[in-house]
């Protein structure tokens, strides 16, 4: 019979395990997932130049991007599978070139099948770039097979 991960271990295992499938993230946008843990994600991205707009600042649907795919972490971290019902963004201030943005996302309110979480989008002098608020829904199975976890 094998022990039960503690729910940091187990968050862990789930945000790399889903991190490891996860194209959109990881290559496309080259995303680093830096901490998956119960109610909490945290990820970064570096701004490049395939990522700017006309104004030749950073994609809003980019910087939505990185704050729903922090989002997802941290609503699956408890490693029930669980998928956005909503979310909005305020975006605050514009992201250059080479800037490096940090999203840092915690669970607000966790309730039976749903949650609130929010993420905040700052760059690397610490302002906030974007506020994200995400309402998630959990669904059927889970992460990491519960015999594993």
């Amino acid at each position: 019979m094998t022990q039960a991960l503690s729910p940091a271990a187990l968050a862990t295992q789930v945000g790399e395990a889903m991190f490891a499938v996860d194209a959109a993230s990881k290559d496309f946008m080259q995303m680093e997932l830096l901490a998956c843990e119960p109610g909490r994600a945290v990820m970064r991205m570096r701004v490049r130049a395939p990522l700017l707009n006309g104004h030749q600042i950073c994609h809003g649907g980019l910087i939505f991007t990185l704050a729903d795919s922090t989002f997802a972490f941290a609503c699956n971290s408890r490693n029930k599978v669980t998928v956005a019902a909503g979310c909005s963004i305020e975006f605050l201030k514009p992201a250059h070139l080479d800037d490096v943005l940090t999203c840092e996302g915690v669970e607000q309110m966790l309730q039976g099948r749903h949650g609130i979480y929010d993420m905040k989008v700052s760059n690397q002098r610490g302002e906030v770039v974007a506020m994200f608020r995400g309402k998630s829904a959990s669904i059927q199975g889970h992460v990491i097979p519960p015999e594993q976890a």
